[in-house]
């Protein structure tokens, strides 16, 4: 079983107590890619009930990790952590594959896919 992406404890333990107030504890996390932001790419992160053809699936800590096989190039070596802070807390993601963000941090785009970038 291949790992596209890498999910810490703590994003994991966070990921948990979310699928668990959306009685969605038996379900899969999905981690994909979408056109649009600024920067052209932004990603997507939600709950799906079974693996679509052609899906990579791994485990972190527990959760069954879907990745589709067009976004995984894309995602490879992306790390999903989840910070807490003064303000709060959120899901921080690195994908050593962004040559480009965008300044709210949410999109990107990389040397091979650009995307559909936006205006801000």
């Amino acid at each position: 079983m291949e790992k596209v992406v890498d999910i810490t404890e703590a994003a994991a333990l966070h990921i948990k107590e979310m699928m668990k107030q959306n009685e969605e504890e038996d379900a899969f996390l999905r981690v994909a890619v979408k056109g649009g932001g600024c920067s052209g790419l932004s990603y997507g992160m939600g709950f799906a009930h079974e693996p679509e053809e052609g899906d990579i699936q791994s485990e972190h800590y527990g959760i069954q990790v879907l990745v589709s096989k067009e976004d995984a190039p894309i995602l490879n070596g992306t790390k999903i952590d989840y910070k807490q802070s003064m303000m709060g807390g959120g899901f921080t993601i690195d994908n050593p594959n962004a040559i480009a963000n965008c300044g709210c941090g949410s999109s990107f785009r990389t040397a091979a896919n650009t995307g559909t970038p936006e205006e801000c």
